[in-house]
């Protein structure tokens, strides 16, 4: 062997670089950057789907207008589309295309800027108003010299809408402007045009008002009769639980990936490592990534496009404030974790942070987490954050005894690697690359609308 030094001294011994070549390397198994902490399918109650559909039984509940309306637009020009308004309870199950048209044309685009005021508490109210973008808050007069919050609307919502039938009245709220927003009105005398000129409209109306509303709780539901504080003898009501005719089924969804190693590979280089063992977990860690983000996004059965609307409210006024969060936690009972994008937890926390709040934190499976109130914070980077800065943050009841939220899976598949898991050997072909078929089936399911809520259009950077 040949050495040279700068200095002109023979070395003594034999130098480090030549001797890794004998030397039996230390390595790791490979590593991923990409695996999350996936608290979401750590916590969820995964129940067993033997036949692959999970059927929710309810109760019948009776739903009036009580959806989102939506708009199109042409440069700054905003159109609602008109068999949107038969979300409006007054037009609910109206179908006269024409009628819808009409009354589409004539609604009025308005803008408004922070702090304008929309309606006023008893002034008259004579027209509906559809929030096409935007966000308003509604006040009324409280019992202090301060108003009271009543709500938060925001896009795709609207208020007014009694104003369109019966006596004349006036605004019971003040209507306030937190963003730039974009309103379209319906006038009550264009509403009265159309009636007047449509039979069909006509006969709607009648229809409606002479339909008996019929019995239900407080959350919609078809009540039960029950009698208490009575003495004596009087005859008890007969009473029986009304379920839904067609009750909502869930299906197993499958995230699936093909694995192709070579033959060569798996023959000469498995030592020390398993290189088709190691192939497969990196593979599964992708595919249970790939799992979390279905649950939160898939537009079937993802918590964020499956939550009730009722349960879905705005910041008051943009970053996640305590006060966003205790309107969220005071939706449902028993809330078990709250899920935010980090973006979100930090911004949550600059704002416990600017008002001298350091909210104590929560232990979940030996790791410490945030919390507030006591619930969980947990980080989950599957919501998404959108371009303009905003995101959304989960509350959530878990488990079919809470009539919470549940994840649905299937055990004793074939070929089962992990519970709901298989991996399926596909063979080999004519250029010695072996495949096999790794597939996770999954879904998740809301027992009653309550168990889910949805903190709207936080924003996470300010």
């Amino acid at each position: 062997m040949t050495t040279s030094v700068e200095s002109g001294e023979q070395p003594q011994s034999l130098g480090t670089a030549a001797a890794r070549n004998l030397a039996t390397t230390t390595k790791s198994v490979p590593q991923m950057q990409a695996i999350s902490s996936r608290w979401l399918l750590r916590v969820l109650p995964w129940v067993q789907v033997s036949a692959g559909t999970y059927r929710v039984n309810r109760r019948l509940t009776y739903t009036v207008g009580d959806g989102r309306i939506e708009f199109i637009s042409t440069g700054s020009e905003v159109r609602v589309i008109p068999p949107e308004l038969g979300e409006l309870p007054t037009l609910r199950g109206f179908g006269d295309t024409a009628v819808l048209e009409a009354l589409a044309d004539g609604c009025v685009q308005r803008e408004y800027a922070p702090g304008d005021v929309l309606v006023e508490a008893g002034r008259p109210a004579d027209q509906v108003y559809l929030i096409a973008h935007g966000k308003v808050r509604q006040i009324a007069p409280g019992a202090y010299d301060e108003g009271t919050t009543l709500g938060l609307l925001a896009d795709g919502e609207y208020f007014g809408d009694a104003v369109l039938t019966g006596p004349e009245r006036t605004w019971e709220f003040t209507a306030r402007a937190v963003t730039r927003t974009t309103v379209l009105t319906l006038p009550r005398r264009v509403f009265q045009e159309a009636a007047d000129r449509s039979e069909a409209l006509r006969g709607h109306l009648q229809e409606a008002s002479g339909r008996t509303a019929p019995a239900q709780n407080r959350k919609g539901e078809a009540d039960i009769a029950v009698t208490s504080g009575h003495t004596g003898e009087p005859t008890l009501p007969g009473t029986f639980a009304e379920y839904e005719l067609k009750p909502r089924e869930y299906e197993l969804s499958v995230a699936q990936t093909i694995l192709r190693v070579h033959t060569r590979v798996a023959d000469l280089y498995n030592e020390p490592m398993n290189q088709v063992e190691e192939q497969l977990k990196l593979t599964i860690q992708a595919l249970r990534e790939r799992q979390e983000h279905e649950l939160v996004n898939n537009r079937e059965f993802g918590l964020l496009h499956n939550a009730d609307l009722s349960q879905r409210i705005h910041t008051r006024s943009g970053p996640p404030t305590p006060d966003d969060l205790d309107e969220l936690l005071a939706r449902r009972r028993k809330t078990q974790y709250l899920l935010a994008h980090p973006r979100t937890i930090a911004a949550f926390g600059r704002e416990c942070s600017s008002r001298g709040l350091y909210p104590q934190g929560a232990e979940v499976a030996g790791t410490a987490v945030r919390a507030w109130r006591g619930v969980p914070l947990l980080p989950c980077n599957k919501i998404p954050v959108s371009e303009s800065g905003t995101s959304s943050i989960l509350a959530l009841r878990t488990g079919e005894e809470s009539q919470g939220v549940i994840g649905l899976h299937q055990t004793g598949i074939p070929d089962e690697y992990e519970p709901s898991l298989n991996v399926r050997f596909m063979g080999i072909n004519e250029q010695a690359i072996t495949s096999y078929l790794v597939s996770a089936y999954f879904s998740a399911a809301i027992l009653v609308p309550d168990a889910l809520g949805v903190l709207e259009d936080v924003e996470v950077s300010r």
